[in-house]
């Protein structure tokens, strides 16, 4: 079948140039801050009609490796390397060596780190965190909204929602910044010792807002992941809803093969 055929048995004609299209921009024949090819040139380049090159730049829109500005086309985003996100990221020792976990992995990944606090105070637990926490829906919690840099890129954003009774003699989670070793390391200096840290995760498209926050093409990829870190008593004391954007993380993580 000749390239100008808009199906095929290798899938549909436009799937097939926005596959092409994409690995032109992760071998970097396309480069950051480079313009796509117009519609038009699309067209001419593969012999196919227009509606076929909209779906296909549909498709490359949703690998998040590219933002479209309007009367101007679809450029090359210039994103930062993906870096890891280890199951070892919540380690004591991390915290007492001063370090948040976001930091600590950006700093083992030599990229530059900043973290913008958006909102601290108290707030009524959405109906998920509240479940989380054990407490009815509507109770006041401490609401700790962030958002994640990497190289200037936002990346990230997260929600803590941690339990009043718990937080309201602990001053520094009221701060922008807590300290040496984030909210984990205040909590720990207050008695709550943690067993565990249980995190979900599903990936999804963006929403329009979450796409604008994290810098991404509408319906781009994200993984949305909610963490409850549990105590030896048995107290979930916080409930973190992340966002991230899915073409930044790589997760690793290790599963025990032995009881």
């Amino acid at each position: 079948m000749g390239t100008t055929a808009e199906g095929g048995r290798s899938g549909p004609r436009y799937v097939q140039i926005a596959d092409e299209i994409v690995q032109q921009i992760r071998a970097g024949v396309l480069k950051p801050g480079d313009m796509v090819p117009s519609e038009s040139e699309l067209v001419d380049r593969y012999g196919v009609s227009g509606g076929t090159i909209r779906k296909a730049m549909v498709e490359v829109r949703a690998s998040g490796l590219v933002e479209t500005r309007h009367g101007k086309g679809s450029i090359v985003k210039d994103r930062p390397p993906v870096r890891h996100r280890s199951s070892d990221r919540f380690r004591r020792s991390i915290r007492q060596g001063g370090k948040a976990a976001y930091l600590a992995e950006s700093a083992q990944s030599g990229a530059m780190a900043k973290v913008s606090v958006l909102y601290i105070g108290p707030m009524e637990a959405p109906a998920d965190a509240a479940q989380r926490l054990g407490v009815p829906a509507g109770t006041q919690v401490l609401a700790r909204r962030r958002l994640y840099f990497r190289n200037g890129t936002p990346v990230e954003t997260a929600s803590s929602y941690l339990p009043w009774d718990v937080v309201k003699d602990i001053p520094e989670l009221f701060a922008e910044n807590p300290g040496g070793g984030g909210i984990y390391a205040r909590l720990e200096d207050h008695g709550h010792e943690f067993a565990e840290f249980v995190e979900t995760l599903q990936a999804r498209p963006a929403s329009k807002a979450e796409a604008t926050e994290l810098a991404l093409s509408p319906g781009a990829p994200v993984v949305h992941l909610i963490r409850e870190a549990r105590t030896t008593a048995g107290l979930v004391v916080e409930v973190c809803d992340t966002l991230m954007a899915a073409d930044q993380f790589v997760f690793e993580y290790r599963i025990p093969a032995a009881d």
